[in-house]
């Protein structure tokens, strides 16, 4: 690598680390801010108002990156994010941290996307594939540093302090990207494209309907903002479509890779991230661990993720993509096979091994295919091919945790139910309440561990489908070795499939 390189690695090395350690750390300590400033029924919104705004902007970013250049974009996403990271440490109420934590979400949505679009735009095949241990391996301390910075910081310092510690990672990574990224986003003599201002408005709207839908899917108001979001989208394919330079690149899907690719972040994104969201549910209530034992029961698949990246990235350059993608695949279905399964009698090492088997499954499949789509996607259209494979996951994500919860809920109150038990009157938290678990009868403890156990079955039956869908897409992906490219630049429009030149790619 060149020195302006090695600088622009670190620079991506520090972003990737404070954000993808920025929702571990808040989780810790969300209870001890609440405790502060209050606000205890509507704090929920303090994820979620940071997933929407960053679900919405992610594809904007990174089409717009392709207009305007990866360096000006990434910082004014750095910008947003350090901000309202000093202004949610500066909250005094809980409607003012929410307000602060969707700008945060806003930048949020450009610092992650924009970073994997900088590497596929600087670096060649051949050194991406050796670089992704690096940046797996940064992504899996984070998630496992993340709870223990912020549990230090609540108890040893103050609460602020877990939105103040993003400044000095976040300063140096943009000052880094700012002065050794080369960046020329169009050739001499190229004008930049008009912005789809309409496609981006309707793709807010549908984003916004369908997460506020999976955030209600048990009211009928969820449901119908569901039809809104379908409504939507259908609208926003016919306008993409006609558009001079589309922010959703709808004619990228008629290449098998980058349709596979995103069809496997949708599979991977619903099976991984609904189930680490419902893994500690069972494991603290049902078999009967400590809070902080049941975010250790996680780090099996933190780990198991960045290794088998590591692993997969070096044999993407000897037998292809498709190879590992496949056995990673089958890893990940089998690990929702094995918690679909699950009884209140397993012991916690099950659930670790069958965790492992995901981390592995998603190491093995989701960074091959990132880079496999960068080595084939024409320049002009990397920051919205990059965008569009991230954004399918986090759809993907919400669409698992949304059906998940709706099926748990439904599951657990017709198992109460049927145990003889009114589930108006009895509650999880009898389980994850030391106090309150000793002064619940047996018989009732009985109950809801039965019935919470025969939800949970149900809700890994859900994510061992979407594991499977993304195995089905894998199968079905073209396989081949990917071409050695000497440089970005080398991609050349000769494999372009027909009506690129009207706004698609490659």
């Amino acid at each position: 690598m060149t020195r302006s390189q090695w600088f622009v690695t670190i620079g991506i090395l520090l972003g990737i680390f404070m954000a993808s350690m920025e929702g571990t750390v808040v989780a810790t300590a969300m209870p001890t801010i609440v405790g502060k400033i209050g606000g205890l029924g509507s704090f929920s919104w303090v994820f979620t108002g940071y997933m929407l705004a960053s679900t919405i902007t992610l594809p904007i970013y990174g089409k717009l990156s392709d207009i305007y250049g990866r360096r000006q974009l990434y910082t004014i996403a750095m910008i947003f994010f350090l901000i309202a990271s000093v202004f949610c440490g500066l909250a005094s109420s809980m409607p003012q941290l929410i307000a602060f934590r969707v700008i945060q979400g806003l930048g949020a949505g450009g610092v992650l996307p924009l970073a994997f679009i900088i590497v596929g735009a600087v670096y060649t095949l051949e050194l991406r594939a050796r670089l992704q241990g690096l940046f797996a391996g940064v992504w899996g301390i984070s998630s496992i540093v993340g709870p223990l910075l912020g549990g230090f910081l609540v108890d040893q310092v103050s609460w602020p302090w877990v939105f103040y510690i993003n400044l000095i990672p976040g300063v140096l990574a943009v000052a880094l990207i700012w002065f050794f990224l080369e960046d020329d986003p169009r050739r001499a003599g190229e004008t930049a494209p008009a912005v789809d201002y309409l496609g981006a408005a309707v793709l807010s709207a549908g984003v916004v309907a369908l997460m506020m839908g999976l955030f209600e899917l048990q009211t009928p108001a969820g449901r119908a903002l569901l039809a809104v979001a379908a409504a939507l989208f259908i609208a926003l394919i016919w306008i993409e479509r006609r558009a001079e330079d589309p922010i959703l690149p709808v004619a990228l899907f008629r290449d098998r890779l980058f349709a596979a690719a995103c069809g496997h972040g949708l599979g991977t994104g619903w099976a991984a991230f609904g189930s680490i969201a419902f893994v500690p549910l069972f494991v603290q209530a049902v078999l009967g661990t400590t809070a902080t034992q049941a975010g250790a029961t996680l780090i099996p698949l933190m780990i198991g993720w960045p290794l088998a990246s590591m692993t997969g990235s070096r044999l993407l350059l000897r037998v292809g993509h498709r190879p590992p993608a496949i056995v990673g695949m089958c890893a990940l279905t089998l690990g929702t096979a094995l918690m679909s399964r699950i009884t209140a009698a397993a012991a916690q090492n099950y659930v670790m091994i069958s965790l492992a088997l995901m981390g592995v499954g998603m190491g093995l499949s989701v960074p091959l295919f990132m880079i496999a789509v960068q080595s084939r996607v024409e320049r002009r259209y990397l920051g919205a091919a990059t965008a569009t494979i991230q954004f399918s996951r986090s759809i993907g994500g919400a669409l698992g945790i949304g059906v998940m919860g709706a099926v748990l809920a439904t599951r657990l109150a017709a198992g109460l139910t049927a145990a003889g038990v009114n589930p108006s009157v009895v509650s999880i938290d009898r389980l994850l309440d030391p106090l309150a678990r000793v002064e619940t009868a047996v018989a009732i403890q009985q109950s809801l561990k039965g019935a919470l156990t025969d939800a949970i079955q149900a809700v890994f039956a859900v994510a061992f489908v979407g594991a499977a869908f993304g195995l089905i897409t894998v199968v079905l992906a073209p396989g081949g070795r990917l071409q050695r490219l000497a440089s970005p630049e080398d991609v050349t429009a000769a494999s372009e499939p027909a009506g690129a030149h009207t706004g698609g790619a490659k």
